[in-house]
């Protein structure tokens, strides 16, 4: 008996000192990297593993140094300067389930479409790591990253589990290359949907807060989202830059507040702007809303070529479409107002009352072409209810026909400007005064005009002017059929005879003053040569009694009964 016990003594001795010796080893450098083979040889992992530690003094822990560890022939999943494990007594029935895994001083790449950790922890832990999601609908780069996530079950296309709560700070973090700074989140993950409980960054030199909720379809809800301060400059246009700051399929504004933001974009600009959206669905380009609203404020907004200063907005929505109930703002040093609604319904803009004043404008260099452009989808229709403008400034200085009148005023009544996503004057009556003007070097005093539109022509009932010494009177029709064929009847008493000249008439051979009559016909439409539709009659007669009659034939004088 003594025997069979100094043996089993002996065998218990070697033993201990198998397991000491196994424990020493694996501490070594030879022992980490026999691990990582081991793991590598005989699993669809990539293991590599600098050191093993363990202190008696926290028993329930094991450290790994220099840890790489991923999908074999993919970048690692994970990158580290150590992990860190907690064990518990869970091991015994799940041992790939951990009490607590530290990961720290590395990089963590989420790429849902890698296989998924094998380990589980009742907490996550991340010190100053950096993150990255380079794959799917979320593009995120993280750094110096702290983060707690409880607990951690990671599945395929679920790297953070299907279910956790989570906290998470990081230095700098940009999604979808939108960067921001000193970033705080904290929410959880309930399968497909993530709520943001709270979120806060600085973004653009401004700050950011609020809270929002990802639901299962992948449809966003934005509780409350505050943005303040923000100075932001991209070289995406504005419509560009609308379309990446909303690529979810679908998302719901109950509040929105931009506060002091100044932000730059390539033909557009916005400065001092203060902005507060409420209660609105954004999706695949539309919006909705039962009982939304939007006012903002600015010291400047940009948009192409429209600068307005001091512009201030209040609208409401609906689902039949947009209330606009004020709309105001400074434009070519001029003061502008409006108010009126937008309809969904045939998407039309009706503005009950505009007004203009003061106003010193040039027109583009393209503004004839541009009228002939039809306009985009959501703008179908124009009309005003009523429009005044008072002593405004109108500069045209096109060098083939340049023009200038001076303290216009213009009013007018059930005025429809755009039709089937054209300019136009399709309905409604206009006038037109002014105190002078300019027409391609000829002065005129007191310019006016009186027109009436309908469906079938814009009829110039009334329209005269004073030049040189005397008076000059026009009538005339223009066809809304898309020939745009018109006709014109001018009258000139004690005139220069040669007013005509730099209109677009050959000269005369006569001088000085007398009368005028001219009748002209020709086509306005943008795809026909106006000089060359141009065939009228000409009588001319100077204060001696000398006359000439001329007519014009496609744009030349093709018939002259001279003096």
């Amino acid at each position: 008996m003594k025997f069979i016990g100094k043996i089993l003594l002996s065998l218990l001795l070697v033993l201990v000192l198998f397991i000491v010796l196994i424990y020493v080893l694996l501490q070594t450098s030879w022992g980490a990297g026999w691990i990582g083979k081991l793991v590598t040889r005989h699993s669809n992992y990539q293991l590599s593993l600098g050191k093993i530690d363990h202190s008696w003094s926290k028993l329930s822990e094991l450290a790994f140094d220099n840890i790489a560890f991923g999908q074999k022939e993919r970048t690692p999943t994970l990158v580290a300067k150590r992990l860190v494990a907690g064990f518990s007594s869970r091991q015994l029935t799940d041992p790939y389930h951990f009490e607590r895994i530290r990961l720290q001083d590395g990089t963590l790449n989420l790429d849902p479409a890698s296989l998924a950790f094998p380990l589980q922890a009742d907490v996550l832990q991340l010190n100053g790591m950096a993150v990255q999601s380079p794959h799917g609908e979320w593009h995120l780069n993280g750094q110096n990253v702290s983060a707690g996530i409880t607990p951690w079950k990671p599945e395929n296309g679920f790297p953070l589990g299907r279910s956790a709560r989570f906290e998470l700070s990081a230095r700098s973090l940009t999604l979808n290359d939108m960067p921001a700074e000193n970033v705080l989140v904290r929410g959880n993950i309930n399968n497909q949907q993530l709520t943001l409980d709270d979120v806060g960054a600085d973004l653009s030199q401004g700050q950011l807060t609020g809270n929002a909720r990802r639901e299962q379809d992948g449809s966003w809800q934005v509780d409350n989202l505050r943005l303040s301060n923000v100075r932001m400059q991209t070289e995406l246009s504005l419509e560009q830059f609308l379309k990446q700051i909303s690529r979810v399929p679908k998302i719901t504004i109950h509040r929105f507040d931009l506060i002091d933001a100044r932000m730059e974009g390539k033909s557009w600009a916005f400065s001092d702007l203060d902005l507060s959206l409420r209660d609105i669905t954004f999706q695949q380009g539309d919006w909705s809303s039962e009982d939304g609203n939007l006012s903002f404020n600015a010291s400047e907004l940009v948009s192409g070529p429209i600068h307005l200063s001091d512009p201030i907005a209040s609208m409401n929505f609906s689902p039949s479409g947009i209330t606009i109930g004020q709309f105001s703002g400074r434009w070519e040093g001029g003061l502008m107002r409006t108010a009126g609604q937008w309809l969904r319904d045939g998407k039309r803009l009706v503005l009950d009352d505009f007004m203009m004043a003061g106003l010193e404008y040039t027109l583009p260099a393209d503004w004839r072409q541009s009228w002939q452009k039809p306009l985009p989808a959501w703008l179908a229709g124009v009309a005003v209810t009523k429009l005044t403008a008072s002593r405004n400034l109108l500069i045209d200085i096109t060098p083939s026909f340049p023009f200038q009148v001076t303290a216009l005023d213009v009013s007018a009544r059930q005025l429809e400007l755009v039709r089937d996503h054209r300019w136009g004057i399709w309905s409604g009556n206009l006038n037109l005064n002014g105190s002078d003007a300019t027409f391609n070097k000829i002065d005129i005093r007191r310019p006016s005009l009186a027109l009436k539109a309908d469906e079938g022509k814009i009829a110039i009932s009334e329209a005269s002017a004073f030049a040189g010494s005397g008076l000059v009177e026009l009538s005339g029709s223009v066809s809304q059929q898309p020939e745009r064929a018109f006709t014109l009847r001018l009258s000139g008493r004690s005139v220069p005879v040669n007013l005509m000249e730099n209109w677009g008439w050959p000269a005369l051979p006569l001088a000085g003053n007398g009368n005028l009559q001219l009748n002209l016909s020709g086509s306005l439409a943008g795809s026909t040569s106006f000089k060359e539709s141009i065939s009228g009659q000409l009588r001319a007669v100077d204060t001696r009694g000398n006359s000439i009659n001329q007519t014009m034939v496609n744009g030349d004088v093709s018939a002259s009964d001279a003096p």
